[in-house]
């Protein structure tokens, strides 16, 4: 019976200390990221048999059975679809903001202004060489800030596709990650330490991944997983130790494009999704400022063409380029301003073409057209900024939603930390009334 007893109590000692260390690993990285709360499951060790009474079943000690990983499959899903949503919002936020950045810094609404307001000054007197001047100098300072604009938006794309990149390189890496655990996972022992810890990587990868493309899991039995791009009929991303390779591509207008091992697809969740809307949305402003900056120079070059300059030669073209990116005054001096009607004598004083030229301007609305695309971009990130902070509460309370279940409760932990030690201790106790037991035995004459 003593040896029975030291066996139970062996069993009790090694039991609790497996316990306890599992609590203060729950305790040790209650702040980690990733880390979901592991717990003991106990159970009794039965023996079968004996010497008095073959067949019975008697109690012989307790056994740490499983590493019980506290993790809840839908929660983490949810956690990654909102997490996935919340990160394209960024992401498309962030572009829309340098394209409003880089429109408003250029000054260009301002250029256009001060333009049309040269051309005004010049109309009372159309001879007056200093107002020639000025206008050719507004003229000059209006191509080029639809070049800077032009540029600032070309850097703002660069930076955008800069980040698509990056994060494309970031997928490939983590679904290598990844491919690497499943053979982890496919070698580990269920319920186990090692493999809990595994499990933890595991979805800490898949939390990274999903927050720069749309991802469908499905964990196997043996709980590797197996990784689609986008919904459950996108194209394998991962599959057991085969991990495909994303590509990105990038169209003549700044435009992205992907491929899963050669299929092409389109992203709606993650950052990438994000960093493709947002150089749509950039492509469709060029071509809008394009459009703005030739509608000036068509109406500046047909009104020259109408007119006479200060000389009484025919009027020449003001402006040349083929949009925004390499609009340029061509006119060398003032003095080729034509503000006469065609055929008009050198020195004339009519302004009727000049009046032409800004009637083309004002009714053309280069001015109202700049400030509707400036409006347009504002309103989009004005519109953005609500939809992001609508899916940040939604995926915050999804985060909590899941660390109330997987997460780690001090309290709690401080209470099987006393459970623990007082079963180590019990079972200390019994291994001493064994050894007093035998003594005793012993000691009988």
């Amino acid at each position: 019976m003593a040896s029975d007893l030291v066996s139970i109590a062996r069993s009790g000692t090694r039991t609790a200390r497996q316990a306890l260390d599992i609590t203060a690993n729950n305790i040790a990285n209650a702040s980690s990221e990733g880390y979901v709360r592991r717990s003991a499951q106990l159970n009794e060790v039965v023996a079968t048999g004996g010497l008095s009474a073959v067949g019975n079943l008697s109690l012989s000690g307790v056994r740490l059975n499983a590493v019980i990983r506290n993790a809840d499959a839908f929660r983490q899903s949810e956690v990654r679809r909102t997490g996935s949503d919340l990160s394209r919002a960024n992401a498309e936020l962030s572009g829309l903001s340098n394209i409003e950045g880089a429109l408003q810094q250029s000054g260009l609404y301002g250029a256009v202004v001060d333009f049309e307001a040269a051309l005004n000054r010049l109309a009372s007197d159309p001879v007056d060489r200093s107002l020639r001047a000025a206008t050719l100098e507004a003229a000059r300072g209006m191509a080029e800030t639809f070049n800077l604009a032009d540029a600032a938006l070309s850097a703002a794309g660069e930076g955008t596709a800069f980040e698509a990149a990056a994060d494309t390189d970031k997928v490939n890496l983590l679904t290598g990650e990844l491919a690497t655990l499943n053979l982890k996972l496919a070698r580990s022992a269920g319920g186990s330490g090692d493999q809990a810890a595994l499990l933890d990587r595991r979805d800490l990868l898949l939390g990274e991944l999903s927050q720069r493309i749309g991802i469908h899991a499905q964990i196997a039995p043996d709980q590797t997983v197996q990784i689609r791009a986008g919904d459950g009929s996108g194209p394998l991303l991962l599959d057991g130790s085969t991990a495909a390779l994303l590509t990105m591509g990038r169209a003549a207008d700044g435009t992205l494009g992907f491929a899963v091992g050669g299929a092409a697809i389109l992203p709606d969740a993650g950052s990438l999704a994000g960093h493709a809307q947002a150089l749509d949305e950039l492509a469709d402003v060029r071509t809008r400022l394009d459009t703005l900056a030739m509608m000036v120079a068509d109406a500046a070059n047909d009104a020259q063409a109408g007119g006479a300059a200060l000389d009484g030669s025919a009027g020449m073209p003001m402006f040349a380029g083929t949009g925004a990116s390499d609009m340029a005054l061509a006119l060398a001096d003032g003095s080729q301003v034509a503000t006469a009607p065609a055929g008009s004598p050198a020195g004339s004083r009519g302004g009727s073409n000049l009046a032409a030229l800004s009637a083309a301007l004002t009714e053309g609305g280069a001015a109202a057209g700049l400030d509707g695309l400036l409006f347009d971009v504002s309103a989009a990130v004005n519109a953005k900024t609500v939809t992001r902070d609508t899916l940040a509460s939604i995926a915050d309370n999804a985060a909590i939603a899941l660390q109330s279940q997987a997460g780690v409760d001090l309290d709690e932990e401080a209470v099987n930390l006393v459970r623990f030690q007082q079963a180590f201790q019990a079972s200390g106790r019994v291994i001493q009334v064994a050894g007093d037991l035998f003594d005793t035995i012993l000691g009988i004459r």
